[in-house]
């Protein structure tokens, strides 16, 4: 799909450093840089969802007084000192003890959870583990939905969503023709409001990332020294 491509390219984060989306993560990172400036060092940070690249181009890698754990669902090899890759599941970290981490990160995750259910579930446990949180997700009233990056997908209906994703290429996915697993992609992403991030991190800041006069993103913040002025 035309319209489809277009925001593709806009929205490469991973071929195209100079992206629109790479822009936009790279002004996010200068402010999460910033609030873990106040921090004391060395610092414990636990990236659920994370990945060695992200890292790795922030020039985060190789800091001596900063140890990242990456949490994901695959495993990634050991590319740096400081940088220690495990598999793991957001919804529960139960190898973790409580607040062993100083900073618990997460980019584009908490949406990636199939259910509420489970994003209750990783909240939870990002507010056990970690003293400080910085939690990173689209909005879902923003209209061009970030993964299949075609307008209003997350308002149509399941059914009208599988029939396009089985025929075309939606973003970063298909075509898929095989039913159950074009669903089964849709489902996995659920995107959320303000409402539910609130909820869900009762004590949190909530930061607004704004393109076009609507909020693209939020960010929930919390515990950091100067998170009060962070806007």
């Amino acid at each position: 799909m035309l319209l489809s491509s277009t925001f593709r390219k806009m929205a490469d984060s991973k071929g195209n450093p100079k992206s629109f989306s790479n822009r936009r993560r790279a002004k996010r990172f200068q402010m999460f840089e910033a609030l873990v400036s106040r921090l004391p060092r060395p610092i414990q940070i636990l990236d659920v969802g994370g990945e060695n690249s992200f890292w790795e181009k922030r020039g985060w890698a190789g800091i001596d007084d900063v140890q990242i754990t990456l949490l994901n669902l695959f495993v990634q090899k050991k590319r740096s000192a400081n940088i220690t890759p495990i598999v793991g599941d957001a919804t529960n970290l139960s190898e973790f003890a409580d607040r062993s981490f100083d900073i618990v990160f997460s980019n584009s995750v908490i949406e990636h959870l199939f259910t509420f259910e489970n994003q209750v579930r990783m909240a939870a446990e990002v507010r056990r583990v970690g003293k400080c949180f910085w939690v990173q997700t689209p909005n879902f009233w923003f209209p061009i939905e970030p993964h299949f990056l075609i307008p209003g997908w997350q308002w149509m209906p399941l059914s009208a969503r599988v029939g396009l994703l089985r025929r075309w290429r939606c973003g970063w996915h298909g075509p898929c023709s095989d039913r159950d697993r074009a669903s089964q992609l849709i489902r996995e992403v659920r995107l959320m409001t303000a409402m539910e991030l609130r909820s869900l991190f009762p004590t949190a800041k909530l930061i607004f990332e704004r393109f076009g006069g609507m909020v693209k993103s939020w960010t929930v913040v919390d515990g950091f020294p100067a998170c009060m002025n962070v806007s």
